[in-house]
């Protein structure tokens, strides 16, 4: 592993425990055995740094989500959708710690808001919708189905089980199957 990939394990680790807004580029770059100098050879700031942070949960259902949308109907759509709901929960459970601290203040709300544009939060929610999407121009979901807001109620429920999973220090459930299914019976 390099000295990158380090800093953001590093990142992570201290983003977890502390949250963003306490994690200090200089106790990142400490934790990773470096020096806060080399933080900023990899990184301009820490909004960066948080951005790699999240890519690192991120890639599953992102690679997922392309596929699935490009490829749909390869698979049973329950199997797709316990899939996704299952990265859904993984990716809001890995992410939670970290990026509820951003919401501390409205300042760093903002600032955070504005650098990171259309990659926000959003993008989970419309590559969800994507797919979809495309699953009812196959038939395979009504075609009055309002694709926004089954994405929506399926990775809001992914979200709440990670928050009470986070809240209440234990394991969380696996409830993907669960929730496809309720998602399924609406579609």
């Amino acid at each position: 592993m390099g000295s990158r990939e380090e800093i953001v394990a590093a990142a992570a680790k201290v983003m977890r425990e502390q949250g963003y807004a306490h994690a200090t580029t200089k106790v990142i770059a400490q934790t990773a055995g470096y020096s806060e100098a080399m933080l900023y050879k990899h990184f301009r700031d820490k909004t960066e740094l948080f951005l790699s942070v999240m890519a690192g949960a991120l890639p599953a259902l992102g690679a997922a989500l392309a596929e699935l949308t490009a490829n749909p109907g390869q698979a049973p759509l329950r199997a797709n959708l316990v899939r996704v709901a299952r990265l859904g929960l993984a990716f809001y459970l890995d992410g939670f710690p970290i990026a509820v601290s951003v919401f501390s203040s409205r300042e760093l709300l903002r600032s955070h808001r504005e650098r990171l544009g259309e990659r926000g939060p959003r993008v989970v929610l419309d590559g969800v919708a994507a797919y979809l999407r495309a699953e009812r121009a196959l038939g395979r979901i009504k075609a009055d189905t309002d694709v926004e807001a089954a994405a929506a109620l399926l990775l809001g429920a992914c979200f709440q089980q990670a928050f009470l999973a986070t809240f209440e220090e234990r394991e969380p459930a696996d409830h993907a199957e669960r929730l496809a299914d309720v998602l399924l019976a609406g579609l």
